[in-house]
């Protein structure tokens, strides 16, 4: 398997080499750069073009946040996995819209750390479990300035709200219907789990849960797991 390229960006020196150290003993990552501030990471991304930036908010100067834009255009190919101390909801309300794939906290363990890396490249978006209700409050949050700028625009703006918002704080609109396993399953989504993890725990195929996340995210009109698990948290879907 061809490593997944990483550059890491904190400003703690001991962290970050620490961290360094942690990876290169797995062979699914190879570390191809450091950096310790949001200018050095820009720079960094668009000479190393990597494919998965660990990205530190607490830096010096310039927020890892407010940051994304510039990374993401030094680097357009490269995923985001913020890791973070951070637990402010507004943190992490904004990462995601700015183009974040997934929020860590740094207690994560070595293991979730790395299966989450790997997820991110899959293109799952994955949160810390503990901020499933965090991110719930941030949507909540947005959806409330978006109301109050909306009272105070133009009437064919008014028309058109922010659909990340509106979907995942919708109720389930009449005539759509979600099964009871693709409950089960956004339930578990709702809880962090991968789909090789939402598989094991319901004695089926991966595939199968691959599938069923695909219809339950066109039923829903939601464009990630990420809106997925604030839907489900909305609407109390939990596990049994």
């Amino acid at each position: 398997m061809i490593p997944i390229r990483l550059l890491v960006v904190d400003d703690h020196t001991l962290f970050r080499r620490g961290l360094i150290s942690l990876l290169h003993e797995d062979a699914r990552f190879q570390v191809v750069g450091e950096a310790a501030d949001a200018g050095e990471a820009q720079r960094r991304a668009g000479e190393l073009q990597p494919d998965l930036i660990l990205l530190d908010n607490h830096l010096p100067g310039v927020s890892g946040i407010d940051a994304l834009m510039d990374l993401h255009e030094a680097a357009p190919q490269a995923r985001v996995l913020m890791l973070t101390v951070s637990e402010d909801e507004r943190d992490l309300g904004a990462a995601l819209r700015c183009g974040a794939q997934g929020y860590l906290l740094k207690t994560v363990d070595a293991n979730t750390l790395a299966e989450s890396i790997v997820r991110t490249m899959r293109d799952e978006a994955v949160v810390s479990p503990e901020m499933t209700g965090k991110l719930v409050s941030a949507y909540r949050a947005a959806a409330a300035n978006d109301t109050s700028a909306a009272a105070r625009a133009a009437p064919e703006v008014m028309a058109a709200p922010p659909v990340v918002v509106d979907a995942a704080q919708a109720q389930l609109a009449p005539g759509i219907v979600l099964s009871a396993r693709e409950q089960e399953i956004l339930a578990h989504i709702a809880l962090g789990a991968s789909n090789k993890e939402i598989a094991r725990a319901l004695a089926i195929a991966e595939t199968t849960v691959k599938i069923h996340v695909q219809h339950i995210l066109r039923k829903l009109k939601l464009g990630s797991r990420v809106q997925a698990a604030v839907y489900a948290t909305v609407n109390s879907i939990v596990v049994d």
